[in-house]
Order: structure tokens, then C-alpha cells, then sequence
């Protein structure tokens, strides 16, 4: 029979806090809520802050192009493969135990990061960061959901939503400070998130005191091995496709087909599983399995709105890393103030549909709008359109968490809410890889064209730069030939929010189709499980 004891790193999993245990009060949920905020600002820190250090970053160690899509996609992968296997951790074993692991492994991966010597050296760093990372991004949610009841989950959950929306746009800002600061330089982009995770870990172990229910383990590893290994094949063949090969190619065959057979393995041994890392029943409840995709595409539409920002502002507009940080400051505020907000409203009235229904139009309205972007665009304009794009977002993601949590017992709780976190985080993946791969065709024919129309003259001047191939230091070109590379670089993240924009449309056309259930006051199942 199982037995309640309190959660100071002991195994078991989730109890029902509304069953054995009192309710935590307001100022007991802060205290371990701000060590749970921390780690989420870790976690989504060290995913953005090198994005403006990276050119310094591959420079320094000799790198290729290679090394510089990877060392963004390294932590991806890690984090979208590792992230289901997180939450099935969390309904077998300690919360609190699970995320302290996780915290110590990011901290782990940071400091050898910063030690780094050369590219495979820090892409295999960035790999460990990214486990801790998955961890963080899916505890976080797991845990709130243990403490709080979904009701009264939406004002908590704003928190959590407003300090991604920091995390995830201020990282590059303050990556391009440490980048530009001589007496710090962009090793400390992956020392600055270690005392917050130290910071977080103290915390939590003081504040964060969960019931938890002891029980028999049995983790479904082949589970994880197969779903690990589909995704990785899945980004690596995203990563190198236009690039190593053709996007229709022997190898994007064989890719492909080896990722599609591994997942069909995955569903197999998951369906005769006793512990399986993602319960194939829960895609039986309809919003489960909608809100699950619209994540999947609401995470293309956010890594979008985050990786290339920086590119149009240092190439395209030639701003320095600190400014091009302090430019995206009105999608900060957008997400920031639509997560936060929507998170109260929710709280009073108990309904949570029509914020991810505006969420979806917004976002899509936004990227829509970001696909008209050119080089010489008025701040103003590319201001407005940031705004409205980070409005969007913050209204769905952590909504998309809420709706999904309101729908399971608590025993599948840590697998319900991994789920979503996996569909966000594999789309965000795959949107920067396919989206990368698309803006690096699109400026090598933009400056083609452009050097078309200045003459051979110019072509030659330009040398090996013309292919557009290579990250041009815009302060050594002429100025004519200058001029062609920011509009090629301007238009081709023009493109890229372009081609986003369908897939933010789709998540809203999804959220139109998601049933609204009234949150729940408790965070006891219905059927008392």
C-alpha cells in the first residue's frame, strides 16, 4: 500500500496535495516557487544567451559554419529528446530530488563549457546543458502543478511565463554585454547562469516540501532510448539538409525512414509498457492531444521570434550585440505583460480558452507582420510588430501547460505536462534548423541579385563574400556592397518570419477545436485518484 511522506529526496511519486496533505499557503508557495523560478531562468538563459556571442564564439575556436548551427542545436536536441523522460521521472520518483539532479547537471555542463577549447568540446557541453536544461524547463511546470490547484494555477503560472519571457529575450541582450565587455568575454555567457543554479538549489532545499507517495519503480528505459534516438535522427537530418546534402536526397531518405521506424518502435514498446515515459492513453483525451500540437507549432513560431532577431539586428542594421539585446526589449514586454496578466484573469474567472484562441491570432498577425521587415523597415514598425507577436505568445504557452494538467489525475501529471514541454521544445528545434537552412538560401540569392545589379566590378570585389555563404564583417565592405548584404540579411529574416507565420496560424486553428473545461479548485482528480 502506498504511503504519503514528505518530499526531502525521497523516492516516489506525485501525491494528491488536496487529499494528504494541507494546501500550501500564498506565502509558502512563494518562497518555493522563487527557487523554481530561478531554474527556469537557467534554463531558458543558457539556451539564448550565446545566440549574439556565437560569431566570437566560432572565431575564437576556429570553427566552421557547422560548429555555429550546432552549438545552438546541440541544446535543442538534448533538451526535446531528455524532456518526456524528465516528467516520467517525476511521477515515479522525488520532485525535489529530480530537479536539484538536474540543476547540478546543468551547472556541470556550464562550467566545462566555459573551459572549452574547441567546437566538438563545447557542442558536447552544450549536449549536457541541454539534459539539465529539459529537466528545469519540465520540473518547473510539474512541480507547480504538484503544489497548486489549477484554478489557482494560472496567477502562479504567469510568474513562471513572465520569466521565460525575460530569460528568453534578455539572454541575447546580456550575452552581447558580456561579449562586449573586454575584461569579461563570451566564456562568462556560460558562467553567469552558475550561481543562480547554486542560488536555486539552496532555495528549493529549504522551501520546497512536496508529499509524495512511495511506490515500486520501473523506468521504461528502451522507451527512452527509442523516442531519444527518432528525435535525434529527426534534427540532425533538419540540421544538415541544404547544407551537408539536398533536402531530396538518398540521405534524407534514409533519415527519414529511420527516424519514422524508430518512432513506430517507440509507440510499440510504449504500448506494452507497465511504466511507459509518454502514457499513449493520455492521447485519448482530445485536448491532450490538441494542445500537444498546437505547442508543436507554437514552438516554431517562438524560436523564430528569438534566434533571428539577432541576426537582423547585427547584420542587417550593423548594431552592435549589447544593442541588438536592447532592440528586442518590446517582445520582452509583450510576453511579459500578456503572460502575467492572462495568469490573474484566469485565476478569477476559471476560463482559459479565449486567451489561447487570441494567443494563436496574435502570434500569427505578428510574424505575418514581421514578414514585411527589410533593412531600412522604422524601428517603430519592427517595435509594433515585436510587441504583438510576443502578446501572442505569452497568452499560449503556459496555457497550453494549464489546459493539459486540468485534464489528468495526479499519477499522470509529470507525463501530461512533459508532453506539451516536448512538442514546444521539437518544434522549436526544427524550426531553427529548417528555418536556418531557408534564410541561408535566401541571402545567398538576395546578394546575388544585388551584386547582379552593381556589375561584374563589384562581384569581384566582393570575392568569396558574393555567395552570401559566409557571416560578412560589415564595417570592411564598401559602402555599395555593404548596403546589398544588410538588404539581402534584412530580407532574408523577413522570409523566414514569413514562412513562420503559417505554422503560428495553425496552433490558433488548433486552439479553435480544444474543449474548455472549467479549471478545477483542487488538485485532486475528479475520481479521487
Amino acid at each position: 500500500m502506498a504511503t504519503t511522506t514528505p518530499d526531502t529526496g525521497v523516492r516516489g511519486a506525485p501525491a494528491d496535495t488536496g487529499a494528504g496533505a494541507a494546501p500550501m499557503t500564498h506565502r509558502q508557495i512563494m518562497e518555493a516557487l522563487s527557487g523554481l523560478l530561478l531554474g527556469m531562468f537557467v534554463a531558458i538563459l543558457s539556451s539564448t544567451i550565446v545566440s549574439n556571442a556565437l560569431p566570437q564564439i566560432i572565431t575564437d575556436l576556429e570553427g566552421t559554419q557547422s560548429a555555429y548551427t550546432w552549438v545552438v542545436t546541440a541544446t535543442l536536441l538534448a533538451m526535446t529528446a531528455t524532456t518526456p523522460l524528465w516528467g516520467k521521472l517525476a511521477d515515479l520518483f522525488s520532485k525535489k530530488l529530480l530537479i536539484q539532479i538536474a540543476l547540478a547537471i546543468y551547472v556541470a555542463g556550464s562550467i566545462v563549457a566555459g573551459l572549452s577549447q574547441s567546437t566538438g568540446m563545447l557542442i558536447a557541453c552544450r549536449v549536457v546543458q541541454g539534459i539539465g536544461v529539459g529537466g528545469l524547463t519540465a520540473l518547473s511546470q510539474i512541480i507547480l502543478a504538484a503544489m497548486i490547484a489549477p484554478r489557482e494555477r494560472g496567477r502562479y503560472s504567469g510568474y513562471l511565463g513572465a520569466v521565460f519571457a525575460v530569460a528568453t529575450v534578455g539572454g541575447p541582450l546580456l550575452g552581447g554585454v558580456i561579449t562586449d565587455t573586454d575584461w569579461l568575454g563570451w566564456r562568462w555567457c556560460f558562467y553567469v547562469g552558475v550561481p543562480f543554479a547554486v542560488i536555486a538549489l539552496i532555495v528549493l532545499q529549504k522551501t520546497l516540501k512536496l508529499p509524495v507517495v512511495k511506490r515500486e519503480v520501473k523506468v521504461d528505459w528502451a522507451g527512452a532510448f527509442f523516442i531519444s534516438a527518432a528525435v535525434s535522427l529527426l534534427l540532425i537530418w533538419v540540421t544538415f539538409a541544404g547544407d551537408k546534402y539536398d533536402w531530396v536526397s538518398w540521405q534524407t531518405g534514409v533519415m527519414v525512414a529511420g527516424s519514422v521506424l524508430l518512432g513506430a518502435l517507440f509507440v510499440l514498446v510504449e504500448s506494452k509498457a507497465a511504466e511507459p515515459i509518454i502514457p499513449l492513453r493520455l492521447f485519448r483525451n482530445r485536448t491532450i492531444t490538441l494542445a500537444s500540437l498546437a505547442s508543436l507549432f507554437v514552438g516554431v513560431a517562438m524560436f523564430a521570434g528569438t534566434v533571428f532577431f539577432s541576426q537582423y539586428f547585427q547584420l542587417a542594421r550593423n548594431e552592435s550585440p549589447t544593442m541588438s539585446g536592447v532592440l528586442t526589449i518590446p517582445m520582452i514586454a509583450g510576453l511579459f505583460v500578456s503572460s502575467t496578466a492572462s495568469g490573474m484573469i484566469i485565476t478569477k474567472t476559471g476560463r482559459w480558452k479565449a486567451w489561447l484562441v487570441s494567443g494563436g491570432a496574435l502570434a500569427a498577425a505578428g510574424l505575418g507582420l514581421l514578414g514585411t521587415l527589410r533593412y531600412d523597415t522604422a524601428y517603430w514598425h519592427i517595435a509594433l510588430f515585436m510587441a504583438v507577436l510576443g502578446l501572442g505568445l505569452g497568452m499560449m504557452m503556459q496555457n497550453l501547460v494549464l489546459c493539459t494538467q486540468n485534464q489528468v489525475a495526479p499519477a499522470d501529471l509529470g507525463a501530461a505536462s512533459s508532453v506539451v514541454t516536448f512538442f514546444r521544445s521539437l518544434g522549436g528545434a526544427i524550426g531553427v534548423s529548417a528555418l536556418g537552412a531557408v534564410m541561408a538560401h535566401r541571402v545567398t540569392d538576395y546578394v546575388k541579385e544585388g551584386m547582379a545589379e552593381l556589375g561584374p566590378k563589384a562581384a569581384a570585389a566582393m570575392g568569396q563574400g558574393g555567395s552570401g555563404s559566409a557571416i560578412p564583417d560589415m564595417d570592411k565592405l564598401p559602402a555599395p556592397i555593404r548596403t546589398v548584404m544588410e538588404s539581402a540579411y534584412g530580407h532574408g529574416v523577413g522570409d523566414v518570419f514569413l514562412y513562420a507565420a503559417p505554422f503560428a496560424l495553425l496552433a490558433f486553428l488548433v486552439t479553435l477545436f480544444i474543449k474548455e473545461v472549467a479549471l478545477k479548485s483542487s488538485t485532486v482528480a475528479a475520481d479521487g485518484q
